[in-house]
């Protein structure tokens, strides 16, 4: 038996989170986990000791803003990690609050488990050095990642993206479409990402580009954490009147999807997996926006254009993020030629990605590693 924090903060480190933690209570039952989560973390067997959502800001004013938030999550989460005494630390993503917590546990002794690597090659690549320190063990999902970290002498592994598994495990309901009630139309998809901030910038414009394409049945894909938010939005918007709103059914929606409009994150890797022609786009606030263009160092925002390491997937951002650019990008994705360009482009990005059972992999690694500290300790303690 071991027992396990785990930090989740943001809605795909809720869903990557939770398929580890049930490789893992699958393959030590008794094992206890805690910490940070959503539903579907809870329900894969951790107890959710912190809702994700207080703690899921973007952006540098945003963060700036909500430093007393984050301040008082730090103190509790420390708080907890002392009172449960785990037997390992494991991290989602989420970096900005798990480095932190990473120098912080390490200083505490306890062996930290880094799931989905902090993109330190897109800035801050300085921070590979306490990574190297603090970090036991760091789980890649980035083909490229792996040579990015050999640079600064640093071993990490490389265990495939969990949204190929996962993806690979979606079974679609056929009556779906009778179930929500839907036209018999092609659908173009609305994913104006997970956070609030992010759906009341997005979300406007994507409605008003979308008028352009009377002949496609608009849906939106919500989460139900924000539902209020997308009607508000639907109200307010020019013509609303046949735009559906389906919660938490994102794969199911975009299983049948001919077009999509899509916020950057972890939503464009997802259309392009399953190969939905798509348009990548990011507005955020003018001073996040003006600080992050000046440290990132990254080509593209979208992760298939990252991978490909080619421009693949049209990318909108900032004030190029605007309904008449996204309409004409998006008539350009209905030609014959751009489709079947980009189709093979997907099928490249699957290759790159690997064939690997990534949550099994990494939990497997984890099981064994704990093992192997808990063997040393009791050889240690007997000499």
């Amino acid at each position: 038996m071991s027992k396990f924090y785990i930090i989740a903060g943001e809605a795909s480190g809720d869903l990557h989170g939770s398929n580890l933690i049930k490789q893992i209570l699958g393959r030590s039952p008794q094992s206890e986990v805690i910490g940070w989560g959503g539903d579907l973390l809870r329900d894969a067997g951790c107890k959710v000791t912190i809702d994700y959502k207080k703690g899921n800001f973007m952006g540098f004013w945003e963060v700036i803003k909500n430093l007393g938030t984050i301040s008082s999550l730090f103190k509790k989460t420390k708080r907890e990690i002392l009172d449960f005494k785990p037997d390992g630390l494991i991290l989602v993503d989420y970096p900005g609050f798990n480095l932190r917590m990473a120098k912080w546990a390490f200083e505490f002794h306890i062996p930290v488990y880094y799931y989905i690597s902090p993109q330190v090659w897109a800035w801050k690549s300085s921070r590979v050095h306490a990574m190297k320190k603090y970090i036991r063990k760091l789980f890649c999902i980035l083909p490229f990642e792996p040579a990015f970290f050999e640079q600064y002498g640093m071993q990490v592994e490389f265990v495939g993206h969990p949204l190929i598994e996962h993806i690979k495990s979606f079974k679609t309901d056929p009556h779906w479409n009778t179930k929500n009630k839907l036209k018999d139309q092609k659908i173009l998809a609305l994913l104006p990402g997970s956070r609030k901030q992010e759906i009341e910038t997005h979300l406007p414009i994507y409605l008003k580009a979308a008028e352009k394409f009377p002949e496609y049945q608009i849906v939106i894909a919500g989460m139900k954490s924000h539902e209020s938010l997308y009607y508000k939005i639907v109200d307010q918007a020019s013509s609303s009147k046949d735009v559906v709103v389906l919660f938490n059914k994102t794969y199911d929606l975009l299983s049948r999807t001919e077009l999509a409009i899509v916020t950057s994150g972890t939503a464009g890797l997802e259309t392009a997996l399953f190969k939905v022609p798509a348009v990548i786009c990011y507005k955020g606030n003018n001073l996040s926006y003006h600080i992050a263009k000046r440290l990132v160092k990254v080509k593209y925002i979208s992760l298939a254009n990252l991978i490909l390491d080619r421009p693949a997937v049209k990318e909108l951002i900032q004030h190029d993020c605007n309904a008449d650019r996204i309409a004409s990008e998006l008539i350009n994705l209905q030609k014959e030629e751009c489709s079947e360009q980009l189709k093979n482009d997907y099928l490249d990005l699957e290759q790159a990605l690997g064939k690997y059972s990534t949550s099994e992999l990494t939990a497997i690694k984890i099981l064994s590693d704990i093992h192997a500290l808990k063997e040393k300790n009791e050889l240690e303690k007997n000499f």
